[in-house]
This record gives C-alpha cells, structure tokens and sequence, in this order.
C-alpha cells in the first residue's frame, strides 16, 4: 500500500504561509493532481512528501506510516522536478539507469527496465547523448524515464512536460496516465495546465494561497464548483459569472444581461455562473425568445466556435459547435436552461437549489 495522507499540515517560509491547514489522502494506485495558480503551495506540497521539506506542524504518512522525521531516501518515492536536475556530466542512458546501478539491481534487469522506459518514451535514439545536447523536451522525457525505470511507492511529477510542444504534451500525457494505470503504482502530478489536469487526474485537488478549495473527480468539480474561484479556474472559455437579481419569472442577470426562468433559485443567490457551452444562441427577431445580444467577437477554432457576447454591460463567451454563421456586430438572443445554471452566495461559496 502506498497511500498518501496529509494531516493537518502547515508550512511557512518565514512570514510566507505556503501550505495552510493541508487535510488530504492520496490513495493507493491513484492519479491525483494537485492544480492551481503559481504559487498556491503546489510544489511545497511535493517536497513534503518527498522529504525535501519538514512541516512546522502537523502528520505526513506513506502507506499507513508517519514519515515526518524521515529521510528521502528511505521514503522511496521518485521524482521528476520542474527543473528536471538531471547530471550533466553522464549521458541521457547512465542518468536513466542511475537510480537502479545505486540500489545494485543486476545488470540483466537494469536493460530490460530501461529498454522499456525509453520505447514508452521514444527516447531510444538519444540515450547515447549528454542532456547539453537535448532538447528542453528530450531532457524531460529522460528525467520521467529515470523516475520511471525504479519501483517506488509512488511517483511524484511537478509541471514534468510544460516544455514539450503541444502535440507532444499530449501524447506523453496520454502515455503517463497509460502507464500508471499498468505499473499500478500512486501518481501524485502537479501542474498548471487545466487541460492537463482534467485529461489525466482520477482525482483533483484545487489550490489558493496554500489551502485546498475543493477535491473531486474532474467532472464533479466540473459539473459542481465549491466556489466562483474553483468554477473560474476549470474550463476554456472560463466560466461567465454575473451579478444576480430576481426578476419576473425568476432570477436575471444584472442589467438584463440574460434571463434564467428558474423559480427555484436561492433566494440568497448574489451571482449565477454559466459555462459558455449552456449559453444557447439563436437568431434574433422579435418576438423571439432569450434576451438580445450583439455579437463583439468571433472565434472559430475548427471544431468549435467561441463567440464574444456584448449584452448590456457584460460581455460573455459562448461555445457553440462546429462554425456558424455568425459575423461580428450582429444581433442575436441569448440564453440558458436553468439546470444548468450555477448560483453562489455572497462569499463566494456554491449554494443548493
């Protein structure tokens, strides 16, 4: 068992608070993703759990184990950093064998490992080279392979392939989520793709300012944000998030922005979200139903069009499939079910119907 569990975990830089109250578990054989905003105490999180950092309070455990007053090494986890910290005196093929040739595993197993790593990676044809000769994305692949090639209790990757290209990002993060899934081993990624995290994560842990806002499946913190900050960071276009006001019939946007026939509503609903895929857009004419809207800007991305939405004082974005018809400065009537809705109080914080 390689279950992770922070206890109440504190952390501070002097004055800085990096890691604020941490209360979680990482299960065992889990891909779980800790996502947030440059400095929300993502990478602190790591280097807890790697050893590389002590808590000033609370407990760390490793399957079951307090390993608070534990050293890296005897952690057994492997890493990948940001800044990858592979030797620029070996070649790529002695850095992914380096792990193994430390802990004595015998030569017959030590090319076995590394040839399947390095086709995994398709790295094969670069291990002869030192990592001043890579690429920034070689030497990312040769950092995951060295991680990968030992058999941890779990495997922690902070931002592991920010400096691939897109296509291969991709693919490589396609491969991480493959691979995990058949070494069945715990996978802690931390990054500040959203992209990336709702790919690959079985579970995401969404941070600010070192706290944890809301863990949850991709989908349920997708479908269910705990808060407009949570709501705003998942999704592209990010969520449209307006003032709220009770109108005839239910609840409407400041200014008239869009009406939501939702009679329903909590009364003590302040904003109301709306993902730009909920927004449906027709044709204008009177009569016609939704509220109008002049289009501001049109942007179509092959399989989907986002469109810019000036109606009354706000501006929203609409996702609409494939690429409509639709020029700049036209009129159209805008939108939502209300099911789809999502309503927040004056704090922030989601609120049932």
């Amino acid at each position: 068992m390689a279950d992770i569990v922070f206890r109440n975990v504190t952390k501070r830089y002097g004055g800085t608070l990096a890691v604020d109250d941490a209360s979680f578990t990482v299960n065992d054989n889990e891909f779980f993703c800790f996502f947030g905003p440059p400095l929300s105490g993502k990478s602190t999180i790591l280097r807890l759990v790697l050893g590389l950092e002590t808590p000033d309070s609370g407990e760390i455990l490793i399957g079951g184990k307090p390993v608070n007053t534990v050293s890296p090494a005897e952690r057994n986890v492997a890493m990948v950093f940001q800044n990858l910290a592979l030797f620029p005196h070996m070649s790529a093929l002695d850095n992914v064998r380096f792990p193994l040739v430390e802990r004595r595993v015998a030569e017959v197993d030590i090319k076995r490992r590394v040839a399947d790593v390095a086709a995994k990676l398709h790295i094969g044809h670069i291990l002869h080279k030192p990592p001043g000769q890579l690429s920034g994305g070689e030497r990312q692949r040769v950092a995951i392979a060295r991680a990968l090639v030992r058999d941890p209790n779990a495997y922690l990757m902070d931002d592991p392939i920010s400096a691939l290209d897109a296509r291969l990002r991709e693919e490589t993060r396609v491969e991480l989520k493959r691979i995990q899934r058949e070494l069945g081993k715990t996978l802690i990624y931390v990054t500040h793709d959203q992209e990336e995290a709702m790919s690959v994560a079985d579970r995401i842990a969404m941070l600010e300012d070192g706290r944890i806002r809301q863990i949850g499946a991709p989908a349920e913190l997708y479908d269910h944000p705990a808060s407009t900050y949570v709501a705003r960071l998942l999704g592209s276009p990010m969520m449209n998030i307006l003032k709220s006001a009770r109108g005839e019939g239910g609840v409407e946007a400041a200014e008239g922005t869009i009406r939501i026939a939702d009679k329903t509503a909590p009364a003590d609903a302040v904003e109301i979200g709306l993902r730009p895929e909920d927004i449906k857009v027709t044709a204008w004419a009177d009569g016609g139903s939704g509220r109008p809207a002049r289009v501001f800007e049109v942007e179509p991305l092959g399989g989907y069009t986002v469109v810019t939405l000036a109606a009354g004082q706000a501006r929203l974005k609409a996702l609409l499939r494939g690429q409509p018809d639709i020029r700049p400065d036209a009129m159209v009537a805008i939108s939502c079910e209300p099911a789809r809705v999502h309503y927040f109080g004056q704090s922030g914080g989601a609120l049932a119907r």
